[in-house]
């Protein structure tokens, strides 16, 4: 494959959202032959069963983008000690209609960013559960649980911090891995 695509979904929808800022930060970690397409949520209306036979045009763009893409990144906040209601959302309308599951066999990244000390940990775990049983196959190992504070990722989206920046290349490239084995 010359090309591989990952369609990047960030959970939260705020234009200076910091996991948008770790995403392009990680974007430009990734190897030349992989590209970053992130999907809008923000414009996806509610997920409405009877709307899913003539899918509304976001949704059928965003199960579009899932199947032409050979990875899943999830960059994402922590909302009530869950996920975003746009990445629900999000999911909803990809598993949609009954028979044309978008998510299963998807080459899967979940990392995310908050202010505390405990990063995103209970919203990665109830995104996993989700995605499994959506059938995606989201890599496990090292998980990325990041406390981000002022300054980590700066304003051309580099990691100024050098430890961080090297455990999230070693995660790119992991990531990177998976995605190859899956698209084999």
């Amino acid at each position: 494959m010359s090309t591989y695509k990952i369609a990047v979904f960030v959970g939260s929808l705020r234009a200076a959202s910091i996991n948008l800022r770790l995403a392009r930060a990680l974007e430009k970690l990734v190897p030349a032959d992989f590209k970053f397409e992130y999907v809008s949520l923000g414009d996806i209306p509610l997920y409405n069963q009877d709307n899913e036979n003539n899918l509304p045009a976001p949704a059928a763009k965003l199960k579009q983008q899932i199947a032409d893409a050979q990875g899943i990144l999830f960059v994402s906040p922590e909302h009530n000690r869950s996920l975003p209601a746009a990445i629900k959302n999000a999911i909803d309308w990809g598993s949609r209609p009954w028979g044309q599951n978008s998510w299963p066999g998807k080459a899967v990244g979940i990392v995310g960013a908050s202010p505390s000390a405990a990063g995103t940990a209970m919203m990665q775990q109830h995104l996993r559960n989700i995605l499994a049983a959506e059938g995606a196959n989201a890599l496990t190992t090292p998980e990325v649980f990041l406390q981000y504070t002022e300054g980590l990722v700066d304003d051309q989206f580099t990691i100024t911090n050098e430890g961080t920046r090297k455990f999230l290349q070693g995660w790119i490239d992991r990531y990177v891995d998976w995605i190859k084995k899956l698209n084999a």
